[in-house]
Protein backbone atom coordinates (compact mmCIF):
# COMPACT_ATOMS: atom_id res chain seq x y z
CA UNK A 1 0.00 0.00 0.00
CA UNK A 2 2.67 2.56 0.81
CA UNK A 3 4.58 1.49 -2.33
CA UNK A 4 1.14 2.40 -4.55
CA UNK A 5 0.89 5.42 -2.50
CA UNK A 6 4.62 6.20 -3.38
CA UNK A 7 4.12 5.58 -7.10
CA UNK A 8 1.02 7.99 -7.15
CA UNK A 9 2.98 10.94 -5.63
CA UNK A 10 6.31 10.59 -7.92
CA UNK A 11 3.57 9.48 -11.15
CA UNK A 12 1.62 13.06 -10.05
CA UNK A 13 5.32 14.78 -9.85
CA UNK A 14 6.40 13.99 -13.47
CA UNK A 15 2.78 14.89 -14.78
CA UNK A 16 3.05 18.51 -12.91
CA UNK A 17 6.42 19.15 -14.09
CA UNK A 18 5.70 18.29 -17.79
CA UNK A 19 3.07 20.98 -17.77
CA UNK A 20 4.18 24.73 -17.63
CA UNK A 21 3.61 27.01 -14.71
CA UNK A 22 1.47 29.54 -14.96
CA UNK A 23 1.78 32.90 -12.63
CA UNK A 24 -0.97 35.26 -14.69
CA UNK A 25 -4.55 35.43 -16.04
CA UNK A 26 -3.45 37.24 -18.92
CA UNK A 27 -3.69 34.56 -21.96
CA UNK A 28 -2.68 34.68 -25.72
CA UNK A 29 -6.77 33.66 -26.31
CA UNK A 30 -8.52 36.73 -24.53
CA UNK A 31 -5.56 39.42 -24.36
CA UNK A 32 -2.56 39.27 -26.26
CA UNK A 33 -3.96 37.70 -29.94
CA UNK A 34 -5.90 41.11 -29.67
CA UNK A 35 -3.01 43.44 -29.38
CA UNK A 36 -1.14 41.39 -32.09
CA UNK A 37 -3.92 41.12 -34.48
CA UNK A 38 -4.39 45.53 -34.39
CA UNK A 39 -1.13 45.96 -33.91
CA UNK A 40 1.54 43.46 -35.61
CA UNK A 41 -0.87 41.22 -37.64
CA UNK A 42 -0.37 43.22 -40.82
CA UNK A 43 3.39 42.53 -41.34
CA UNK A 44 3.59 39.77 -38.78
CA UNK A 45 1.16 37.28 -41.01
CA UNK A 46 1.41 34.51 -43.32
CA UNK A 47 2.62 35.91 -46.79
CA UNK A 48 3.42 39.48 -44.78
CA UNK A 49 6.46 41.40 -44.68
CA UNK A 50 7.88 39.15 -41.86
CA UNK A 51 7.18 35.81 -39.87
CA UNK A 52 3.90 35.30 -38.62
CA UNK A 53 2.40 35.54 -34.80
CA UNK A 54 -0.85 35.35 -35.76
CA UNK A 55 -1.42 32.16 -33.73
CA UNK A 56 -0.59 30.85 -30.74
CA UNK A 57 1.84 27.98 -31.56
CA UNK A 58 3.45 30.96 -34.09
CA UNK A 59 4.26 33.53 -31.47
CA UNK A 60 4.78 31.60 -28.22
CA UNK A 61 8.28 30.60 -29.27
CA UNK A 62 8.96 34.49 -29.55
CA UNK A 63 7.50 35.15 -26.17
CA UNK A 64 10.85 36.60 -24.58
CA UNK A 65 11.70 38.40 -27.94
CA UNK A 66 8.11 40.11 -28.67
CA UNK A 67 8.42 41.55 -24.72
CA UNK A 68 12.32 43.05 -25.33
CA UNK A 69 11.18 44.59 -28.67
CA UNK A 70 7.61 46.11 -27.27
CA UNK A 71 9.54 47.41 -23.81
CA UNK A 72 12.60 48.75 -26.39
CA UNK A 73 9.73 50.60 -28.87
CA UNK A 74 11.53 48.93 -31.31
CA UNK A 75 8.10 47.13 -32.32
CA UNK A 76 5.57 47.51 -34.23
CA UNK A 77 8.42 50.59 -35.90
CA UNK A 78 6.04 53.31 -36.11
CA UNK A 79 9.00 55.48 -34.06
CA UNK A 80 6.51 58.33 -33.13
CA UNK A 81 5.81 58.62 -29.73
CA UNK A 82 2.37 58.38 -28.53
CA UNK A 83 0.44 61.08 -27.73
CA UNK A 84 3.14 64.00 -29.35
CA UNK A 85 1.47 64.90 -32.22
CA UNK A 86 -1.84 63.44 -33.75
CA UNK A 87 -1.18 61.06 -36.54
CA UNK A 88 -2.64 59.05 -38.58
CA UNK A 89 -1.87 54.81 -38.93
CA UNK A 90 -0.58 55.28 -35.14
CA UNK A 91 0.48 51.33 -34.32
CA UNK A 92 3.09 52.79 -31.44
CA UNK A 93 1.67 50.09 -28.24
CA UNK A 94 -0.19 51.86 -25.78
CA UNK A 95 1.38 51.30 -21.58
CA UNK A 96 -1.63 49.60 -21.14
CA UNK A 97 -0.68 46.78 -23.79
CA UNK A 98 3.08 47.29 -23.31
CA UNK A 99 2.08 46.17 -19.76
CA UNK A 100 0.11 43.01 -20.92
CA UNK A 101 2.58 41.97 -22.94
CA UNK A 102 5.39 42.21 -20.01
CA UNK A 103 2.65 40.16 -17.49
CA UNK A 104 1.80 37.67 -20.20
CA UNK A 105 5.60 36.48 -20.87
CA UNK A 106 6.52 36.97 -17.11
CA UNK A 107 3.78 34.79 -16.05
CA UNK A 108 4.78 31.70 -18.47
CA UNK A 109 2.67 32.57 -21.69
CA UNK A 110 -0.39 31.00 -21.45
CA UNK A 111 -2.89 30.25 -24.46
CA UNK A 112 -6.09 30.29 -22.54
CA UNK A 113 -9.12 29.13 -23.82
CA UNK A 114 -9.36 28.98 -27.76
CA UNK A 115 -12.84 30.09 -27.99
CA UNK A 116 -12.17 33.78 -26.81
CA UNK A 117 -9.70 34.00 -29.87
CA UNK A 118 -11.56 37.22 -31.61
CA UNK A 119 -12.52 36.38 -35.34
CA UNK A 120 -9.22 35.92 -37.48
CA UNK A 121 -7.64 39.51 -38.98
CA UNK A 122 -8.48 39.98 -43.06
CA UNK A 123 -5.21 41.50 -44.80
CA UNK A 124 -6.06 43.44 -48.06
CA UNK A 125 -3.85 45.50 -50.55
CA UNK A 126 -1.72 47.72 -48.31
CA UNK A 127 -2.51 51.16 -48.58
CA UNK A 128 -0.54 53.49 -50.90
CA UNK A 129 0.31 56.97 -50.03
CA UNK A 130 1.86 59.67 -51.94
CA UNK A 131 5.75 60.30 -50.97
CA UNK A 132 4.48 63.99 -51.06
CA UNK A 133 1.68 66.24 -50.43
CA UNK A 134 1.63 69.92 -52.14
CA UNK A 135 4.48 72.23 -51.30
CA UNK A 136 7.73 71.53 -49.14
CA UNK A 137 9.04 73.45 -46.36
CA UNK A 138 12.67 72.29 -44.93
CA UNK A 139 13.42 72.91 -41.33
CA UNK A 140 16.72 72.32 -39.87
CA UNK A 141 16.85 73.47 -36.53
CA UNK A 142 14.26 76.58 -36.98
CA UNK A 143 12.01 78.16 -39.37
CA UNK A 144 9.54 81.16 -39.21
CA UNK A 145 6.53 80.69 -41.65
CA UNK A 146 6.68 83.63 -44.20
CA UNK A 147 2.88 82.78 -45.37
CA UNK A 148 0.23 80.94 -43.53
CA UNK A 149 0.59 77.39 -44.19
CA UNK A 150 -1.77 74.00 -43.79
CA UNK A 151 0.41 70.72 -43.06
CA UNK A 152 -0.51 67.60 -43.72
CA UNK A 153 1.96 65.72 -43.29
CA UNK A 154 5.71 65.71 -41.75
CA UNK A 155 8.94 63.46 -42.92
CA UNK A 156 12.51 62.92 -41.53
CA UNK A 157 15.02 64.52 -44.12
CA UNK A 158 18.49 63.55 -43.12
CA UNK A 159 18.30 61.84 -39.09
CA UNK A 160 20.80 59.42 -38.52
CA UNK A 161 20.66 55.78 -36.90
CA UNK A 162 19.02 56.08 -33.74
CA UNK A 163 18.69 59.82 -33.50
CA UNK A 164 15.58 61.12 -31.65
CA UNK A 165 13.86 64.88 -32.28
CA UNK A 166 11.11 66.59 -31.16
CA UNK A 167 9.17 69.31 -33.66
CA UNK A 168 7.16 72.00 -32.38
CA UNK A 169 5.12 74.34 -33.62
CA UNK A 170 5.04 77.87 -31.82
CA UNK A 171 2.13 80.44 -32.94
CA UNK A 172 2.53 84.15 -33.03
CA UNK A 173 0.08 83.86 -29.89
CA UNK A 174 2.19 81.43 -28.15
CA UNK A 175 0.14 78.48 -28.54
CA UNK A 176 2.35 75.23 -28.77
CA UNK A 177 1.61 72.80 -31.77
CA UNK A 178 3.47 69.58 -30.54
CA UNK A 179 3.97 67.88 -34.76
CA UNK A 180 6.24 64.54 -33.77
CA UNK A 181 8.69 63.05 -31.82
CA UNK A 182 10.72 60.59 -33.17
CA UNK A 183 12.98 58.36 -30.76
CA UNK A 184 15.57 55.94 -31.94
CA UNK A 185 14.97 56.51 -35.96
CA UNK A 186 16.05 54.30 -38.08
CA UNK A 187 16.49 55.01 -42.11
CA UNK A 188 15.04 51.32 -42.95
CA UNK A 189 11.57 52.29 -41.42
CA UNK A 190 11.61 55.76 -43.33
CA UNK A 191 8.47 56.78 -43.85
CA UNK A 192 6.29 59.83 -44.16
CA UNK A 193 3.59 60.49 -41.27
CA UNK A 194 0.49 61.83 -42.20
CA UNK A 195 -1.47 64.14 -39.65
CA UNK A 196 -5.49 63.08 -38.43
CA UNK A 197 -6.40 66.27 -39.44
CA UNK A 198 -4.30 69.08 -41.45
CA UNK A 199 -3.31 71.41 -39.52
CA UNK A 200 -2.87 75.54 -39.92
CA UNK A 201 -0.41 77.59 -39.30
CA UNK A 202 -0.48 81.49 -39.45
CA UNK A 203 2.24 83.47 -40.90
CA UNK A 204 4.98 84.24 -38.19
CA UNK A 205 4.73 80.38 -36.40
CA UNK A 206 8.34 79.43 -35.60
CA UNK A 207 8.69 75.67 -36.62
CA UNK A 208 11.30 74.14 -34.40
CA UNK A 209 13.38 70.95 -33.90
CA UNK A 210 15.17 69.84 -30.99
CA UNK A 211 18.14 68.68 -31.29
CA UNK A 212 18.74 70.59 -34.58
CA UNK A 213 17.18 67.93 -37.23
CA UNK A 214 16.35 68.38 -41.12
CA UNK A 215 12.53 67.44 -41.41
CA UNK A 216 10.22 68.29 -44.53
CA UNK A 217 6.21 69.79 -44.19
CA UNK A 218 4.17 68.56 -46.44
CA UNK A 219 1.30 71.49 -47.66
CA UNK A 220 -2.30 70.76 -47.95
CA UNK A 221 -2.66 70.51 -51.57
Amino acid sequence: MKYFAFVVIVGAGVMLSAHDVFSTKITFSREISRIIYKRCASCHHEGGSAFSLVTFEEARPWAKAIKEEVLERRMPPFEAIKGFGDLKDDQALTQEEIHLIGDWVEGGSPEGDKALLPKDPVFGPAAVRPGKVGSEVTVDGSEVLKRPLTIAAIRPKSLTEGASVKVVADRPDGTIQPLIWLYNYKPKFDRTYYFRAPISLPAGTKIETSPAGAITLFAQK
